[in-house]
């Protein structure tokens, strides 16, 4: 969906500019600002990480992140590591392991025929390693492009089934929207059906703010349309957190609680800096923001 100039003015005056503040280069500290419990979305150092992957974890404790969010699932590892090896890093460097966004699509068989069984051993060894690490929550970061509420539905039982394994070994499963998820299926909106049809013990929602703006919707208004169900909030703005003027983050922060909110994870994709330069001050807005907790 193609979003105009005059579209990003109307969402900008929708949510107003956030008023937290970006402290200058240099200013903020882990000793001055105030303790907060902030997670690292560790696609935002994809590049870094599989360059220097040790090196990189452990800065990303010294700026004061609190946890991670993986994105390097496969075949067992994280990054190349064991679970425990993972976990054994992570704590090392003063953090813990939260969560980890990864998938597994449904095949043409299986979408056609609703038999999940083969993609449902994938699903268990992955929960099984997902525990081993450490992790919390399991995020699926998105789905293929459906043509059919039927579709779409198959997909809500195949959630609401991984989700149910998940809760069975003691972590929860989410989603992770982008913006196509706030597109039409057969006069059907993708997410409001998703919400509606995943059970809410089964499936709980990670928001992420900045695609949900570029979705043309107001992240406070599907808060107050499904409370409850966001349990994480993904912070992102264009690049670095609080410079685009797009986000209304003020208004997000005040309304957490209905949202349900109890994790807070910051993705840069884009930069105006180095990497690690980025979320760093990424890290420092939020510690600088009067409306962000210390803990949800």
């Amino acid at each position: 969906m193609r979003i105009s100039v005059t579209h990003i003015f109307l969402l900008s005056v929708m949510f107003a500019l956030c008023s937290c503040g970006t402290p200058p280069q240099g200013t903020t500290s882990q000793e001055e600002a105030p303790q907060k419990e902030v997670s690292l979305q560790l696609y935002s150092l994809r590049e870094d990480i599989s360059k220097d992957y040790e090196n990189v974890i452990k800065k990303v404790g010294e700026m004061g992140y609190t946890s991670v969010e993986a994105a390097g699932y496969s075949d067992g590892k994280f990054y190349g590591r064991t679970p425990a090896q993972f976990r054994q890093d992570v704590e090392d460097a003063g953090m813990r392991v939260l969560s980890s966004h990864t998938t597994k699509s449904l095949s043409d068989k299986e979408l056609k025929s609703k038999d999940f069984s083969e993609s449902l051993i994938w699903w268990d060894q992955c929960i099984e390693a997902h525990r081993e690490a450490g992790a919390k929550y399991i995020v699926a970061p998105s789905m293929p492009r459906l043509k059919t509420v039927k579709e779409l539905q198959t997909y809500c039982d195949y959630f609401n089934e991984v989700g149910r394994r998940c809760r069975e070994k003691g972590l929860s499963f989410g989603y992770h929207n982008h913006s196509f998820e706030f597109t039409k299926i057969e006069e059907v909106m993708m997410y409001d059906y998703l919400v509606e049809h995943t059970h809410p013990e089964c499936v709980f929602f990670q928001m992420d703010v900045y695609w949900t703006v570029m979705g043309q919707q107001s992240p406070v208004d599907y808060f107050n349309k499904y409370p409850g169900r966001f349990e994480h909030l993904h912070i992102k703005d264009n690049k670095e957190l609080g410079k685009s003027g797009m986000v209304g983050f003020d208004a997000i922060f005040k309304n957490t609680d209905v949202a349900g909110v109890k994790h807070l994870i910051v993705e840069v994709e884009k930069y105006n800096h180095p990497p690690l330069e980025s979320v760093k001050r990424s890290l420092d807005y939020l510690l600088a923001c009067p409306f962000v907790k210390e803990k949800y």
